[in-house]
């Protein structure tokens, strides 16, 4: 795939760039080591300082990346100003909390004594160079999220970016230099997929983690498990949208919209399976239809746009595969389902009913805006549905009963269970998923531990 801007809403390559060459990239890794042997003893208030003035020319840039980022990948417009202000939000929230979630721990007193020391500490400590593998969804948010902890463990990151956001994946590199940060803290590597792995396997890069499609994190946690390095994978997801007679129907329609197309539909934590108890389904589905259909779809750029085109032609393609096959299935099409006759990789907001274990849709992700509805007749079926998936990223219940609440987070497989809203991300919060979304969280404490050497410290009598 070659490296390029190529704008989605009407198929013109913008700009070009030339893969870095080994010698650029081995220079690179150099810097890294270097800069690590370093940066890992700075204290955490000067990192604070640097992070904040990041934060600080982020939202000075705020108009200018949005529009970088919905020419690149074309998500509309209003929503790439609210991914770069919720970058600096969380550099910010790092910056202020990463003393506190990095603190030294200490032991019991009893459990000291007991261990035969006189003193016991448990302390965090940085890893190193981290490689991180980022898709082109969120170019700035799954970036950040990464980084923004990342720098203030003590660890420096390298960036292999989706080569169709190029221009993104440089402004970032920018960004942390104009802050302040050595150059060696944060490098942006030009470079395709295929020297992912020999990167991987050079021992100056510590650990990894990557953000994308199931096949490249098998790729990545098999390189890394044959190296012995700590990987973080957040994959594919498919999650459930689960809606029960006491929830407010109406609002729960009126979300399921929003929690479908965020994004043009293309987010792994985006809702992708609605599954209804009979007793509401009819009501429901009714209104998510109208509220698919009465989406406006257009020129990304434009402040009115709710829904842009998909990212690639190829997105697209395989998009319009799971649909063709649902629909030669049996599945009904509610709204949508038919590629519109214009430039551009648009897709239709598109609702399909009657999904059976037998379509590929049911077991495969559709990153775009396609929701599939299923019915249940109790909870029990419910969450059988809702569990039959291989992915298991987060999920969406709606229910005024708390009894149904506390079953459906002891039994859905998610690493996620929102209750009577939409998946969301923020920094307080951990977030990852079980089976094949993948393994490890990002964000939270447990995001800025990922990747630090837990150490026991343990002094004698």
């Amino acid at each position: 795939m070659p490296i390029a801007t190529v704008n989605p809403a009407n198929g013109e390559t913008l700009k070009t760039y030339e893969a870095m060459d080994e010698e650029e990239l081995e220079r690179r890794l150099r810097l890294a080591e270097a800069t690590f042997r370093t940066y890992r003893t700075t204290a955490f208030a000067d990192r604070a300082r640097l992070l904040n003035r990041a934060a600080d020319l982020l939202d000075e840039d705020q108009a200018e990346i949005a529009r970088v980022m919905t020419t690149e990948m074309g998500k509309p417009v209003k929503q790439a100003r609210a991914e770069a202000a919720k970058c600096a939000k969380a550099m910010r929230w790092y910056a202020d909390h990463a003393p506190e979630l990095l603190a030294d721990e200490r032991p019991a007193e009893s459990d000291v004594k007991d261990s035969g020391a006189s003193r016991a500490v448990v302390r965090y400590r940085p890893l190193g160079p981290v490689l991180a593998v980022m898709p082109w969804n969120f170019p700035l948010w799954q970036v950040v999220r990464f980084a923004a902890p990342a720098l203030m463990a003590g660890n420096v990151g390298l960036l292999k970016h989706a080569s169709n956001v190029p221009q993104t994946a440089l402004y970032l590199e920018d960004l942390f230099h104009r802050a302040g940060f050595s150059e060696g803290c944060f490098q942006t590597l030009l470079i395709g997929s295929g020297a992912v792995d020999e990167i991987l396997r050079d021992e100056r890069i510590k650990a990894a983690t990557l953000t994308g499609s199931e096949p490249a994190g098998r790729a990545v946690a098999s390189t890394a498990g044959e190296m012995v390095k700590k990987t973080v994978l957040e994959l594919g997801g498919s999650d459930p949208f689960v809606v029960m007679p006491s929830a407010d129907v109406d609002r729960a329609a009126e979300v399921a919209v929003t929690a479908r197309v965020q994004n043009n539909g293309q987010s792994c934590i985006a809702a992708k399976r609605f599954i209804v108890h009979s007793d509401v389904y009819d009501r429901f589905a009714e209104r998510f239809s109208e509220g698919m259909r009465a989406l406006r779809v257009g020129d990304p750029l434009e402040e009115e746009t709710e829904v842009g085109p998909l990212a690639s032609e190829r997105g697209r393609a395989d998009l319009e595969e799971l649909v063709d096959d649902a629909r030669r299935g049996g599945a009904t099409v509610l709204c949508g389902g038919e590629r519109p006759d214009r430039p551009g990789w648009y897709y239709p907001p598109t609702v399909l009913a009657g999904i059976d274990r037998g379509m590929r849709i049911h077991r495969e992700e559709a990153f775009g805006p396609v929701a599939t509805l299923y019915r249940a007749a109790d909870l029990d079926e419910a969450v059988l549905i809702a569990n039959d998936s291989p992915f298991g990223l987060s999920s969406n219940v709606w229910t005024r009963e708390e009894a149904e609440v506390d079953r459906f987070v002891r039994d859905l497989e998610a690493g996620g269970v929102f209750v009577n809203g939409m998946t969301a991300s923020h920094p307080a919060l951990p977030f990852g998923g079980v089976k094949r979304s993948g393994y490890g969280r990002e964000l939270s404490g447990h995001g800025i531990r990922e990747f630090c050497n837990i150490t026991t410290v343990w002094h004698g009598a």
